[in-house]
């Protein structure tokens, strides 16, 4: 009998083996059931993963943290400092699957902000399941196209910031960097990243537009300058002309009048009087030419407010600790 219960005990703790050895291989199966059970996407977080082109698996990862688009208030709680961002997104991923967060930015200019983020925040969760030897693998495959083939001077300032404030977690950065701004990577890359999403080049196309706004309006910024600048010499010159002539003038005209009852030549005198005629429209006309060089001046000030005005309000838009900005 004795034996019999050994037997007996030997095979309870061998099935409560089995049965803690299967939870533990089914762990993350366990745990998304748990995560997502009675969960229902909201229809902005459906359409984000749609238009990011997420593939099965993604999606899954993305709806296991249970994503938030939040106002400013919300996500300056879920986010302090932005979750340590140090790119163009506006969002944070809190380790073991506990939240995605994206900051809700509304003005179209910006459009692309809130995709590039949801997958990037994403491919952090990605990142966290990889076992040790795929984490190796594509490790390796990041730090040889940083190493060799990085050439996008924003990207590699990027992976720079994150290597000042979160140096323990650059290859993570640059997973998640490199698979939603990167234009082009390298075959392997590309084959990993497509596990996740179908057609990854539409996010980095998401990232470049919005990204391209700014590159614009400072482009156009530096050129109206340029030209401000340009009209500006221009200005100066022309009124040290316009100054002198003016003086000129006045002693010209202060000669005329005190010949004009003493000459003798009438017919000298009266062609100085011509000849001062003719100057006189001359300087009148450089009077108006200055005055047409000082509208396009201004018009082009005005441009260049209204570029900078719109440039620090789309900054303040991605800012989620700045005032509310009202449209000008």
């Amino acid at each position: 009998m004795a034996k019999k219960g050994q037997l007996t005990s030997l095979f309870f703790s061998l099935l409560l083996f089995v049965g803690l050895l299967t939870a533990w291989l089914n762990r993350y199966a366990i745990y998304d059931w748990w995560r997502l059970r009675g969960y229902q996407p909201s229809s902005q977080v459906a359409q984000l993963a749609v238009t990011d082109t997420m593939t099965t698996y993604a999606r899954h990862m993305f709806y296991v943290n249970r994503p938030s688009v939040e106002s400013k208030a919300d996500f300056n709680q879920s986010c302090p400092n932005n979750g340590g961002e140090q790119t163009i997104v506006l969002g944070c991923y809190h380790a073991s699957e506990t939240g995605i967060f994206l900051y809700s930015v509304t003005d179209p200019k910006l459009n692309g902000v809130e995709q590039v983020t949801a997958a990037h925040e994403t491919l952090h969760a990605i990142y966290e399941r990889l076992s040790s030897k795929q984490r190796n693998y594509v490790d390796g495959l990041l730090e040889d196209y940083y190493q060799h083939d990085l050439k996008d001077k924003r990207l590699l300032a990027t992976i720079a910031s994150y290597k000042k404030t979160e140096p323990n977690d650059v290859v993570n950065e640059m997973h998640s960097v490199f698979g939603t701004e990167a234009a082009n990577l390298p075959p392997a890359l590309e084959t990993y990243y497509r596990q996740y999403f179908t057609n990854r080049k539409q996010i980095a196309t998401y990232a470049q537009k919005y990204q391209q706004t700014f590159t614009n309006n400072q482009s156009l910024a530096s050129k109206y300058l340029a030209q401000i600048k340009t009209f500006e010499q221009q200005l100066t010159g022309l009124k040290s002309q316009i100054d002198a002539e003016e003086s000129r003038l006045r002693t010209e005209d202060q000669k005329i009048e005190s010949e004009r009852h003493t000459t003798t030549d009438v017919n000298a005198f009266n062609a100085e009087v011509i000849s001062y005629n003719a100057e006189v429209r001359t300087y009148r006309g450089l009077i108006q030419q200055y005055n047409n060089l000082i509208d396009e001046h201004n018009s082009l000030v005005s441009k260049y407010q209204a570029i900078t005005v719109e440039t620090n309000q789309l900054i303040q838009e991605l800012d989620s600790r700045s005032a509310s900005v009202s449209s000008q």
